[in-house]
């Protein structure tokens, strides 16, 4: 890489520019630009995700004390708040939208052999959302509650990598179990989703596409037992049982068998319930399935603290949505350029020391060995000085 250019300019050397002109043209998006592209606009949005900047004056503050700068990283109009501002209302947010799906096919490509906490050959998704709170005085189009405005990001995880495959961006309203219609479903992959994803109707479809699932039971699931499998109280299966539905709703909706697993988490001292429709894999596999639902709780926990969406650039339903998939396209962006650069350590490190050395002029491989360096603690004690010697 050469050292001349810097962080955040070595970092766009992963965007397939041609790819982002074609979602450009296909929203048209410079219709009505003068002087600010759309890559302006991305830029100016990618840098304030990247900086961790809060607002549009922080925007403007920050880039143009960057000014002689900022024509090597790839700006080619002068950057204010009005003008960012005026672009967050009224360029297309689906121009963002769909760039993020062209990162995310690349970076799905790249990580498609990365390892699993588990031994497990098929894809393994988990699928989750999480709330952000708005105020319901600057985003009344994001009705949530009485007084209370959110938008939800239901997003779907590719557990290897942990990237983001799926994200759809809705009001607070929207129940979690409604998106399932729209999540993407693969042949042969699983999906794992806590309980608050369970409709048996929509499962089954899940189910009659070829696919699988891991999910959390509710207390009170009606079922008949039909036959047990032996169970390993050692690894913590308490009940491992072949089932049917015993309500006549639910029936009607799952009428075929699933497979129920009952386990006691020995560390957190819980008892779960699982239900699946994959009765191949192992009990103890199914647990650990669920287990690696946390990666979809920690992307979202990460990108909350270290992405900037809890705070909006601007406040209509374009504005807001422009920002979340721009923070998507630079968590993406990242990710192609560690496998890329093969980068010894974990995408959230490594978007930590970009974030404090976007303008610096090193490599970027440079800067994470200088980082992850640790201190020299093996030092002689004969060449350390006596501190209370005389």
């Amino acid at each position: 890489m050469n050292s001349g250019k810097n962080v955040f300019r070595q970092l766009l050397q992963f965007l397939p520019r041609h790819d982002f002109n074609l979602c450009v043209r296909r929203y048209r998006g410079e219709h009505w630009a003068k002087s600010f592209t759309t890559f302006d606009q991305f830029l100016c949005l990618a840098y304030a995700q990247l900086s961790g900047r809060e607002s549009l004056r922080d925007i403007e503050t920050c880039l143009n004390s960057h000014r002689d700068k900022l024509y090597h990283v790839g700006f080619r109009g002068s950057v204010s708040r009005t003008t960012l501002a005026d672009a967050n209302e009224r360029r297309d947010y689906r121009i963002f939208q769909d760039f993020g799906h062209v990162l995310i096919g690349i970076a799905q490509g790249l990580y498609r052999d990365e390892p699993l906490a588990i031994e497990l050959k098929q894809p393994l998704y988990a699928f989750d959302s999480t709330t952000l709170d708005l105020c319901l005085s600057l985003f009344p189009w994001a009705e949530f509650r009485r007084t209370k405005a959110a938008v939800k990001m239901h997003t779907l995880i590719d557990l290897r990598g942990s990237i983001p495959t799926f994200v759809a961006v809705t009001t607070g309203k929207i129940h979690d179990v409604r998106m399932l219609d729209e999540m993407p479903v693969s042949e042969d992959a699983i999906y794992t989703m806590d309980r608050g994803y369970v409709d048996f109707a929509r499962l089954y479809a899940i189910h009659k596409q070829g696919a699988f699932f891991v999910i959390r039971a509710k207390e009170n699931l009606k079922f008949k037992r039909l036959y047990s499998s032996p169970k390993d109280k050692e690894a913590g299966i308490r009940a491992d049982q072949v089932v049917a539905l015993a309500t006549q709703k639910s029936k009607k909706a799952y009428p075929e068998r699933l497979r129920r697993v009952s386990y006691v988490d020995k560390e957190r001292k819980k008892h779960l319930v699982f239900l699946t429709n994959n009765f191949d894999i192992p009990a103890k596999t199914v647990a650990d399935i669920y287990k690696q639902r946390w990666g979809v709780e920690l992307f979202f926990k990460w990108i909350k603290q270290h992405l900037r969406i809890k705070s909006f650039y601007g406040t209509s339903v374009n504005a807001v949505k422009s920002q979340i998939w721009v923070a998507l396209c630079v968590y993406l962006l990242v990710a192609i350029a560690k496998k890329r650069l093969r980068v010894e350590c974990s995408l959230y490190t490594l978007l930590q020391i970009l974030e404090v050395n976007i303008f610096e002029k090193k490599p970027i491989i440079s800067l994470v060995s200088e980082a992850l360096k640790q201190p020299n603690e093996a030092v002689s004690a004969g060449n350390q000085l006596n501190l209370f010697g005389n």
